[in-house]
C-alpha cells in the first residue's frame, strides 16, 4: 500500500497495491499492522458501515465529539464520490480547511480521515456503494454536524446545488461557526 499524505495533517491517502492477472484483479484492502505504520498511528476500527446513493446524493458534513470522535477509513467498492474531509480540531494550524479525494471502486483508493473531521461525501456516478471503518461506535447525543454549502469552508462539490439530494437532517445543519464543538 502506499500512503500518500494530504495538505491536511493526518489525513491520507491510500493507494492499494492490486495484484492483476486474466481472472480480474486481488488486493489488501486492511492490514492493522501496515495501516497503523504508514499513517503514524494506533487505530483499532471497531465498526464497518456501509450505504448505497444515488447520483447528487449528498451525506455529511458529520462528526462525532469528546470520547466518542471518530477516525474513519473510507472506499468505494462501486461508482464514484467526491469525499470531504473538513479540519475541526480547534488548535490546529488547518482549522477549517479541507481535503477532497475522489473515491471510485475502478481506482480503489482509500481516505483516512482522523478524529477531529467533519466527512462528507457526494456520489457523482449513477449509483454508488460506500464503505468505511470507524475506530468508535455512534453515539447519538455526541454527534454533530456542518452545513455542506458554508460559504468559509468553500468546497466545490462539483455538481450545482439544484442537483444535490441532502436529507432533511443535513439541511439544517449549521455552519462550523456555529456548530457543536468537536472536544
Amino acid at each position: 500500500m502506499n500512503f500518500i499524505p494530504t495538505s491536511i495533517s493526518g489525513c491520507f491517502i491510500i493507494e492499494p497495491k492490486l495484484i492483476l492477472d486474466a481472472r480480474g484483479y486481488f488486493m489488501e484492502s486492511f492490514n492493522e499492522k501496515t495501516f497503523q505504520n504508514g499513517v503514524g498511528q494506533e487505530v483499532h476500527f471497531v465498526q464497518d458501515n456501509q450505504s448505497f446513493s444515488a447520483k447528487g446524493v449528498l451525506r455529511g458534513l458529520h462528526y462525532q465529539t469528546g470520547t466518542y470522535a471518530q477516525a474513519k477509513l473510507v472506499r468505494v467498492l462501486s461508482g464514484e464520490v467526491l469525499d470531504v474531509a473538513v479540519d475541526i480540531r480547534p488548535d490546529s494550524p488547518t482549522f477549517g480547511q479541507h481535503v477532497s479525494v475522489v473515491l471510485s471502486g475502478e481506482n480503489q483508493k482509500q481516505f483516512f480521515v482522523p478524529r477531529g473531521f467533519a466527512h462528507g461525501f457526494l456520489v457523482l456516478s449513477e449509483t454508488a456503494t460506500f464503505f468505511y471503518k470507524c475506530d468508535n461506535f455512534y453515539n447519538a447525543a455526541s454527534e454533530g454536524g456542518i452545513t455542506f454549502d458554508d460559504v468559509t469552508l468553500n468546497i466545490d462539490w462539483r455538481l450545482s446545488t439544484d442537483r444535490l439530494i441532502i436529507s432533511e437532517k443535513d439541511l439544517v445543519l449549521p455552519t462550523l461557526e456555529n456548530a457543536k464543538k468537536a472536544w
